[in-house]
């Protein structure tokens, strides 16, 4: 298709949106509405309804009052495509395995627009797990999967993640404790927690990580003792075994990235 064939399809507004956008996506710590208008050669009133209708939709946000950033609803929606079905898809196995060997349950989820949304799940074999549907969306804030989400990104990542969430901190009271409970969890490599949700179960969860050391994913074991079967692994044997299908997944999603 030559360009006089092209410029026939031409959507300026959506030409104008992409280039903010993909500016935005090259920089470190935002950019003012008068520094986008220069690096892109337009007058800033040409940008002021599309960084408003950006704003709107959750793709940017200000900060510092006048810097426009990026916020991660675009890696949110590519979390769900074709990468974290090929991830779930070869989580499986493994994910079985785990399942056969700890006689516990255990579910793959991964960050999704403001909540941790549960893309695979494996029931315990035998009677007793406790399981959660797939397309669920579970807190970032009070499980397990959405402490290990958190723990491993970037502090300015953590805060965009919480940020479309809510849009106080007061409303979930995010207390100095929280913060410093994620860099415990990523110093320990996994977090195990009493579920606020059901007695008498624990969350084990670790991260998949892709090659930069970020998490993609997080691997939950909803641990309960299993009083019908004293043979089956203790929890300090669970969260061996659950650490190293995580490990084995992290291999499998940076090949996967290199792979493209």
């Amino acid at each position: 298709m030559d360009n006089e064939e092209s410029d026939k399809y031409r959507a300026p507004a959506l030409d104008k949106g992409l280039d903010i956008l993909e500016l935005l996506a090259s920089v470190d710590g935002g950019l003012t509405q008068a520094e986008i208008s220069k690096r892109l050669n337009r007058s800033p009133n040409e940008f002021y309804r599309m960084l408003d209708r950006l704003v709107r939709r959750g793709y940017v946000t200000r900060i510092d009052g006048d810097l426009y950033s990026l916020t991660l609803k675009l890696f949110g929606l590519a979390q769900l495509h074709a990468p974290v079905r090929r991830l779930a898809s070869f989580a499986t196995p493994l994910m079985r395995e785990l399942a056969q060997r700890s006689k516990q349950a255990n579910q793959l989820a991964v960050f999704d627009r403001g909540s941790a949304v549960v893309i695979a799940q494996q029931e315990a074999p035998d009677y007793w797990g406790i399981s959660i549907r797939v397309g669920s969306h579970i807190s970032l804030f009070d499980t397990g999967s959405g402490h290990v989400l958190l723990a491993f990104r970037s502090p300015e990542e953590r805060e965009m993640m919480i940020s479309e969430h809510v849009r106080s901190r007061d409303e979930i009271n995010l207390t100095p404790e929280f913060y410093a409970r994620l860099d415990q969890i990523r110093e320990r490599g996994y977090e195990m927690m009493a579920s606020a949700q059901t007695a008498g179960v624990y969350n084990l969860s670790a991260p998949i990580l892709g090659p930069d050391g970020r998490s993609i994913a997080a691997l939950t074991c909803p641990y309960i003792s299993l009083v019908n079967n004293p043979s089956a692994p203790d929890i300090t044997e669970t969260i061996s075994l659950l650490l190293k299908t995580a490990s084995q997944l992290s291999a499998l999603a940076g090949a996967d990235v290199a792979q493209g």
